[in-house]
């Protein structure tokens, strides 16, 4: 479905992304795994086009390097940032309404935001609330399913659990298998092994911006020393 090839991408002068190579299929759950800095974040970027990409970006079949983040957007792509960017001043359900697209068809739409309010009590007892008064869990979901809004084939997520208490954490993994199970892919960036590894279907390892290791979650269990030169503290 979604397949990056000697993808290369710099800030300035220096050098990021060398040559990451990854796929995605129908349906999965991949992690993107490793240390801060190593380009994770660049990746999603690169794809999503907000960071210029040298190399293929294929979805479905069609390239996507070179073309603007609407479009990427707009071809089925959804991208949800590590900074919740939420539109504060708006109310939970406002800010779930922008996530629609332009000419959408909701009626055969895989989400609607009654499916959002059901997911999560929280958003739906906070639908008239201003986002800028939810707490920093909820403003998360909140991101996540604005994205959603926009019925993505796939959907990347940056850091979902950064900062959240380990229920809140428990939550956003029951939402990652949730949109799995509607047949959406998803490309997970992950600082928490074990949230990654129990409901991934196959994680990829990077280091100096490139790809190091690739497997399932089984594999890299057994794998202490991909474990230690590139995941531990």
């Amino acid at each position: 479905m979604l397949e990056v090839t000697d993808l290369n991408a710099y800030y300035g002068k220096s050098h990021i992304l060398r040559g990451v190579n990854l796929k995605i299929e129908n349906g999965e759950i991949v992690s993107l795994l490793g240390r801060n800095g190593v380009g994770r974040s660049t990746t999603c970027k690169a794809i999503m086009g907000e960071v210029e990409p040298i190399g293929s970006i294929k979805f479905n079949g069609a390239e996507l390097a070179g073309k603007k983040a609407f479009e990427v957007a707009n071809a089925g792509l959804g991208y949800v940032p590590e900074n919740r960017d939420i539109f504060p001043g708006l109310t939970t359900r406002q800010n779930l309404e922008l996530g629609i697209k332009s000419g959408q068809d909701m009626a055969n739409s895989r989400w609607s935001i009654d499916d959002m309010f059901n997911l999560f009590e929280n958003l739906k007892n906070r639908a008239d609330v201003e986002a800028s008064f939810l707490s920093g869990g909820e403003q998360q979901m909140l991101t996540m399913c604005r994205t959603l809004m926009g019925d993505p084939e796939v959907i990347m997520i940056d850091e979902p659990t950064e900062g959240l208490s380990p229920q809140m954490t428990t939550r956003v993994a029951d939402l990652l298998n949730e949109i799995s199970s509607r047949g959406v892919s998803i490309l997970l960036v992950e600082q928490k092994l074990a949230i990654a590894m129990k409901i991934s279907h196959r994680v990829y390892v990077m280091g100096h911006g490139q790809i190091v290791f690739e497997g399932t979650p089984k594999e890299l269990d057994k794998r202490e020393d991909i474990r230690k030169e590139w995941l531990e503290v």
